[in-house]
């Protein structure tokens, strides 16, 4: 059977995406091979696709997977489709381990999945072993791939031990798929996973649909707030957060603006992780507030917006974030809020570090790219995509894009900055933090101004012209330049503050040979509500539910009701079922007989023959007979 014909029968697509052809063509002839594409570009189907293939064979795949519950979600998808698969994880008492054990070694299963933590023990690799000396080793597939990178955003040291599978097992193909990864990260892979041989596959790292905005922060909650209420009110979004503490009280607030919010991170025991990921994945409207322990394999389609309300640590960390929203195509928003502190933090993250200098300098550069992402006045896409090597063009769907910011020269007010930074702490033989600073700079006379004298400096008084916004702006450029760095002060208490010290990069911007513009540090009511009344307006980039007739919206609403209940009593997210696509195509087609819904795209022949009479009776109106309705009345 042709690969196309696979794709039709069981996934019930009539034609591949992108490279996918030419990557299961790869794979499936015993090729290896590096994948890269971005969320919800289907690299899923590249491993899976081959898996299928050569199970016609009696093989079987192993699929690296690095999270419970993503394991569980993607198993579950593939039974749906009629394909057997497995999987081995903690949640498996003994008895039902032994069972996909014994279930392997007759060769049942098309694929299984496994942790690196499992795949790497003595146990699962005697088991290979048996695999192997028999011929049933079909492919190894190792998801989320840049976890094995100390580059990546999500480094897992337990990735490192999955170079065995080639040195006992050369002969299996193995492919490795990863959403992010920069051009460091990519080396790193290839190395320790030795895929020297293997062929790259990159995609283009473009989401068109997602909307990229970058606010200066305020009061960062009050901020997301009006931004969940004013544009995605009563929608599933994912918000992230820097530390546990936040997150809790962030969702506390939202829940008490009437947005229904569960919080997400490492430190609640993990039944009640398990169960908010669970009701997040399998109702509508959920907002997630999170650590970044949360989102790694999310699959839900329907994620309308993803929100940082602290910076991350790189770009590869907020693309790969970000990219959990609208995996369905349509169109979505990645929205962050963005201040002084936040860098200041992310600098003593590094500085304090017990790492090598020489891991420093390439966390700081990372750092740098983002910082650079967050100032720009220019695209946001085409930023974000020259990080990872791909050359676009202006995309009208970003901020900057949409509404140009107004820039100023900062140049003379960042040169009064370093003079004051540098003779505070001549006079005074300390350094001190932000706020004395600027109070210097901008002649306020306060306490601490006056104990060390400060009022008598020749840059006293010299900036007041500047708003404390407008300076802390010209602030976090110079950190972010890096002519500007963090040096943290501990305290008698054991506790530390952050103050502000000059760095060779300094001398540039003092001297005048480096130039500093900024965007305007506030925009007006007016602009922001153009920019609301804007993106309620634009159109979705896919069909959706949204573009059918009064009739097909109420088909479509009895077909996700019935999903749900579907969904319920397989213990499945509803999306596993069937697609929110799927079920707007069914609503507007109408399929009178099962012939026509087969050609429905997401209707493979396991689900036709499970769902299919169901699906047509929902389709009918109460005059009509759905062809074919009655040839099998329990699925009614």
């Amino acid at each position: 059977m042709t690969a196309l014909a696979v794709l039709h029968e069981v996934f019930g697509f009539e034609s591949f995406r992108g490279a996918q052809a030419e990557i299961v063509a790869h794979v499936g002839a015993g090729g290896d091979a590096l994948v890269l594409m971005p969320t919800g570009a289907g690299k899923s189907l590249c491993y899976q696709m081959p898996a299928i293939q050569r199970a016609r064979e009696g093989r079987t795949t192993i699929v690296v997977s690095p999270l419970i519950a993503l394991m569980h979600d993607q198993v579950g998808a593939l039974r749906e489709l009629g394909v057997s698969a497995e999987l081995l994880n903690s949640t498996l008492d003994a008895q039902q381990a032994a069972e996909v054990e014994r279930r392997l070694l007759r060769g049942d299963l098309t694929l299984l999945y496994a942790a690196p933590e499992r795949i790497t023990t003595p146990r699962f690799l005697a088991l290979l072993d048996t695999l192997h000396t028999r011929g049933r080793l079909a492919l190894f597939a190792i998801d989320e791939a840049h976890c094995v990178s100390q580059w990546g955003h999500d480094f897992r040291p337990e990735y490192r031990g999955l170079a065995v599978l080639h040195e006992r097992y050369a002969d299996v193909p193995r492919i490795a798929l990863t959403a992010t990864a920069d051009a460091l990260t990519r080396e790193d892979i290839v190395e320790r996973l030795q895929l020297q041989g293997a062929r790259l596959f990159v995609s283009s790292f473009d989401r068109p649909n997602i909307r990229y905005t970058i606010v200066e922060k305020r009061d960062a909650t009050a901020q997301l707030v009006r931004f969940i209420e004013r544009e995605h009110a009563g929608e599933a979004g994912i918000v992230y957060c820097q530390s546990r503490r936040k997150v809790e009280e962030l969702a506390d607030t939202l829940c008490r603006h009437g947005i229904e919010a569960l919080p997400y991170h490492a430190g609640l025991p993990a039944e009640v992780r398990q169960a908010h990921q669970d009701r997040f994945l399998r109702e509508d409207a959920l907002v997630m507030v999170a650590t970044i322990a949360f989102g790694m394999g999310i699959d839900k389609p329907d994620v309308r917006f993803v929100a940082h309300v602290d910076l991350p640590k790189n770009i590869e960390g907020y693309y790969q974030e970000t990219g959990r929203a609208g995996r369905d195509g349509l169109s979505a928003d990645a929205w962050m809020a963005y201040g002084l502190q936040d860098v200041v933090n992310q600098r003593r993250m590094i500085d304090e570090s017990p790492a090598p200098e020489e891991f420093k300098a390439i966390l700081r550069g990372k750092l740098d790219a983002l910082l650079s992402l967050a100032e720009s006045t220019d695209c946001r896409r085409v930023r974000l995509l020259a990080y990872f090597g791909e050359d676009s063009q202006a995309c009208m769907n970003c901020d900057n894009c949409l509404h140009p910011p107004t820039t100023w020269d900062g140049t003379e007010a960042a040169r009064m900055l370093l003079s004051t930074i540098y003779r505070v702490q001549q006079t005074s033989g300390i350094a001190f933090g932000a706020g004395h600073i600027l109070d210097v700079l901008r002649g306020k006379a306060t306490e601490k101004v006056a104990q060390y004298g400060h009022e008598r400096l020749s840059t006293f008084g010299i900036g007041a012209a500047y708003s404390e916004t407008q300076l802390r702006a010209v602030l976090r450029q110079l950190l972010a330049l890096g002519a500007l760095g963090v040096q943290p002060v501990a305290l008698s208490s054991g506790r530390s503050f952050d103050t502000l010290v000059l760095t060779e990069a300094s001398r540039a911007v003092l001297r005048g040979e480096r130039t500093v513009r900024l965007r305007e540090a506030a925009a007006s009511a007016a602009r922001s509500e153009a920019r609301r009344r804007d993106r309620s307006a634009r159109p979705r980039l896919a069909a959706a539910a949204a573009a059918l007739d009064a009739a097909a919206q109420a088909r479509f609403e009895a077909l996700k009701a019935w999903r749900a209940g579907v969904a319920r009593e397989h213990n499945l997210p509803a999306y596993v079922i069937f697609h929110d696509a799927t079920l707007a195509a069914i609503a507007e087609r109408r399929p009178r007989q099962l012939d026509a819904l087969a050609q429905i795209s997401g209707m493979g022949a396991a689900k036709l023959e499970k769902y299919g009479a169901a699906v047509l009776v929902v389709c009918a109106g109460p005059d009509d007979v759905p062809g074919d309705a009655d040839a099998d009345p329990g699925q009614r």
